[in-house]
């Protein structure tokens, strides 16, 4: 396995910990737990969530037509199977589509960006349907990552982070500039932040793109929207490509807050910054309330690309012909949602809002749950799905990590599985300040689960400080 995979498996955690737990399970070895909980990915229908029906039977009249004619569908589900059916080759959706994806999905997005900030115009040209949200950040930092030794383009991103970034920026060699978020003011960008990493990476790269993911993984932050017009300024005056990750854009649970896309902060600033910046947003299946993650649908809107750099863009997603068209099916229904006169509307409503309500609540109990534990700190789950509290570790736990070559919360979520069967990422996989150790845990188990899995959470991490504070009481 290349070092760029490593580093992508140990982020992710799917590999590792546990396949360790599962093939001690298999071995008939005892343990003391029943079950091993995963909170380590954001996999929804994994963890139980059911899907939204009119999605799946959008998909599956696209899938078998023959369907079409079951009194079984509602039409306003059939009606949108027509339609992209008729977009695809031979309408089927077994066949290729255009490299950009099927034409009315793309016009469909357009119209679903246009309605979500509030009429500002976007052409469906400028869309393009990706294998997921994944396929379509490695394709934009393939296009801009060039250069040799101090010309080599650096690539900004937030700390903590996204695995995929930093894999994809290894990847390319392209020089990956870290800019740390503010843990004690809930996450936000701080602008003196940007600045101090860009003009540090000045020295030995040419940085050329910022990233920002909004709402935040594996943070669950939702930026304001003055914090993003500090972003797409020092964008403006660094000539710096922003790549705006959206993927939890339905995912906002503080009443207060409320999701402001890059694109429309940028046209409200004004024609200099809206002609100029050059911005690629990003969105998918896999999150929001569907967390259809298996289709790999989304897309990316991208602004202010020259022509000739724009035709080169469609040459590089050529490569890979076209991206899964039930993927684009599914992104579809949820660009193009029921509306409320359709006989779908009640039922879309009910499941949608269920499944954001009930993210809503898991997030609120998740972070009272883990401040009230000795040793963790945990801001409030805003946004995403995800929490990432700050765990105390003991200097003697700390010690004894670094004896066993690995990070010391690493080793923490280790015990933490081995103990308790409850399965974490270690804040190490996303990056930290140095000196500060973290986990990221995922918000979807059900709520009778994800108590469950505080609690022994709680009783473990007790125990913890107890065992190595004990060690490090003098010896009478």
């Amino acid at each position: 396995m290349s070092q760029v995979l490593r580093e992508h498996a140990f982020g992710m955690l799917t590999a590792g910990m546990f396949t360790r737990a599962v093939a001690r399970e298999c071995n008939g070895q005892k343990h003391p737990f029943t079950e091993v909980i995963k909170a380590n990915i954001g996999d929804s229908h994994a963890m139980g969530q059911k899907p939204i029906t009119f999605l799946r039977q959008v998909v599956a009249l696209c899938s078998f037509p023959e369907l079409l004619n079951s009194p079984s569908f509602p039409e306003d589900a059939k009606q949108r199977a027509r339609r992209i059916l008729q977009g695809c080759g031979g309408q089927s959706l077994g066949s290729y589509s255009a490299s950009q994806g099927v034409d009315c999905i793309r016009q469909d997005v357009a119209v679903y960006i246009e309605q979500r900030d509030k009429g500002v115009p976007a052409d469906w040209d400028n869309i393009y349907l990706t294998t997921g949200a994944s396929d379509g950040i490695v394709s934009i930092l393939k296009m801009l990552v060039s250069g040799q030794g101090r010309s080599r383009s650096g690539v900004m991103i937030p700390i903590p982070q996204y695995p995929l970034y930093s894999a994809a920026i290894s990847e390319l060699e392209a020089v990956q500039i870290n800019y740390y978020l503010d843990e004690d003011n809930c996450w936000a960008l701080d602008i003196n932040e940007l600045h101090r990493a860009y003009q540090a990476a000045k020295e030995h790269c040419h940085p050329r793109v910022i990233c920002i993911i909004n709402p935040g993984n594996p943070t669950g932050q939702v930026q304001s929207r003055k914090c993003i017009e500090d972003v797409l300024h020092f964008a403006y005056e660094e000539n710096l490509f922003v790549m705006s990750d959206e993927v939890y854009q339905d995912n906002v649970y503080s009443p207060d807050l409320q999701f402001h896309s890059f694109k429309k902060v940028l046209y409200e600033m004004g024609p200099e910054y809206f002609n100029t910046v050059e911005l690629a947003s990003f969105h998918s299946t896999s999150k929001g309330y569907s967390g259809e993650c298996g289709f790999r649908g989304g897309y990316m809107e991208v602004l202010n690309l020259d022509l000739e750099v724009k035709a080169q863009l469609v040459k590089l997603l050529s490569v890979r012909l076209c991206p899964p068209v039930s993927g684009q099916a599914a992104m579809d229904v949820i660009v193009n949602p029921p509306l409320p006169h359709e006989p779908s509307y009640l039922q879309f409503h009910k499941e949608k809002s269920a499944v954001l309500g009930a993210l809503a609540e898991k997030a609120q109990v998740t972070e009272q749950t883990l401040n009230t534990v000795p040793g963790i700190k945990c801001n409030p789950v805003q946004g995403a799905m995800y929490a990432f509290p700050r765990i105390f570790i003991p200097p003697r736990a700390v010690e004894e990590a670094k004896s066993l070559g690995m990070s010391p919360d690493m080793m923490y979520c280790l015990r933490l599985l081995e103990e308790t069967g409850i399965c974490l990422v270690p804040g190490s996989g996303f990056g930290q300040r140095e000196g500060t150790y973290h986990f990221r845990m995922t918000i979807l188990p059900t709520t009778e689960k994800l108590k469950v899995l505080l609690e022994k959470l709680r009783d473990f991490h007790i125990k913890f400080l107890k065992e190595y504070a004990s060690l490090e009481e003098p010896k009478r």
